[in-house]
């Protein structure tokens, strides 16, 4: 336990590097899909795109994994503390496939194959945001509330639909 203080700050600090290149990463896809035709942008892009996911989501990711269990070794006691921690490994579980599949649209769109738009991207931008709320909540209250997470879920599903559903046309003359 002397050195678990030191795990946390290393893993508290790896954990907002990973989550900046989630909550960044889909917001460059965007920008991608949407200016498709200017090919010196796009190309530009793609770079940005490979550095974010490879030189900081991608070892942030690893970091964090492995501070985490490493804490969980250091503290077994907190696999007893309830199923907030149960809960809060399945949104990291879950926070982890997103972080993977940010990578399969990556390769998509350097491949020029990726057929998603830009609103897709908007609203799966969401996603991360959601499963961070839900894992910090579960980890500062130590409980887990379904009443909340379906809460949290419903509303992440509205703005989902929300950026999704197809704009009115303008009855201006």
């Amino acid at each position: 336990m002397e050195y678990y203080s030191w795990i946390l700050s290393f893993h508290i600090i790896s954990v907002m590097s990973w989550m900046a290149m989630l909550f960044y990463l889909p917001r460059l896809f965007v920008y991608h899909v949407e200016h498709a035709d200017k090919k010196e942008f796009v190309e530009v892009v793609k770079i940005q795109e490979y550095k974010i996911y490879k030189y900081i989501g991608l070892p942030a990711f690893w970091a964090s994994l492995i501070s985490g269990v490493a804490m969980l070794a250091l503290n077994p006691i907190l696999f007893e503390t309830g199923l907030w921690l149960d809960a809060k490994l399945f949104m990291v579980l879950l926070l982890s496939i997103y972080s993977f599949s940010l990578e399969y649209f990556r390769v998509q769109l350097a491949c020029d194959l990726c057929t998603k738009s830009g609103k897709f991207f908007r609203a799966y931008n969401e996603v991360p945001t959601l499963l961070s709320i839900l894992i910090v909540t579960y980890v500062v209250v130590k409980s887990f509330s379904i009443v909340f997470t379906i809460l949290m879920v419903g509303l992440f599903g509205f703005i989902g639909y929300m950026i999704m559903k197809p704009k009115k046309e303008s009855s201006y003359m």
